[in-house]
This record gives structure tokens, sequence and C-alpha cells, in this order.
């Protein structure tokens, strides 16, 4: 399954699980990416890392890092 940080810019995707554990899941989860959620990934800075995403109707920036914890379809 591929991940958040493998989408490309201008794509929309659907989170299926979260991968990590204790705070930077839960962390994760108040920024709103729960199952389920719709991800529409806006931009990226010039050197890739963080990444802008549009998710339940308000703009995040999201490190990769935290990103490829993130599995989408």
């Amino acid at each position: 399954m591929s991940t958040l940080k493998d989408s490309k810019i201008g794509q929309t995707v659907t989170v299926k699980r979260l991968c990590g554990e204790g705070a930077v899941k839960r962390r994760i989860m108040d920024m709103g990416i729960t199952n389920g959620a719709e991800i529409y990934i806006r931009k990226a800075a010039p050197l890739g890392d963080p990444i802008e995403i549009t998710v339940r109707g308000y703009e995040l920036s999201i490190r990769k890092s935290d990103a490829e914890m993130i599995e989408v379809s």
C-alpha cells in the first residue's frame, strides 16, 4: 500500500491506516487525519519537505517523515 509521502501533487487520496505509535499517532489524529479522511496534496516546499495538504476543509503542512506513516489509497 502507498503512503502519503509517495502521493503526487494535485492528487486526492483517502486515508486507510495510520502506522505511527503513541504521541506521534495522536498528533497526526489531532490534525484531523483519521481513517477515511480525504486528503488533497496542494504543493511541496522547494526541497520537497514539508508538503502542504488540505484535509477536512483546512490547509496543513506536514513533514515527509510524518507523511510516510499515513497509508493511503
